[in-house]
């Protein structure tokens, strides 16, 4: 077998592993980068939902205040 072939099937082969590795990190990146997208738009969501449910309590204290009010009012014209 001659020198230039033998470097070249040598350099085929290293460069067909190169490759293989190089395209399985660059998934590996590009997986862990949408992840990470995708667990911040949970977080988002989540805090949207907390602070919903912030106000709605807020909302549910001020409508139990006006109805004991109410319900005051109410004794006190009996």
């Amino acid at each position: 077998m001659s020198e230039p072939i033998y470097l070249a099937t040598i350099g085929i082969f290293f460069g067909t592993i190169f490759m293989i590795f190089l395209i399985r990190s660059q998934t590996i990146i590009k997986k862990a980068q949408l992840q990470a997208e995708n667990e911040a738009s949970y977080r988002a969501v989540a805090e949207r939902a907390v602070a919903a449910q912030e106000q709605t309590a807020a909302a549910l204290a001020d409508l139990q205040t006006r109805i004991i009010a109410i319900e005051k009012v109410l004794k006190e014209v009996e």
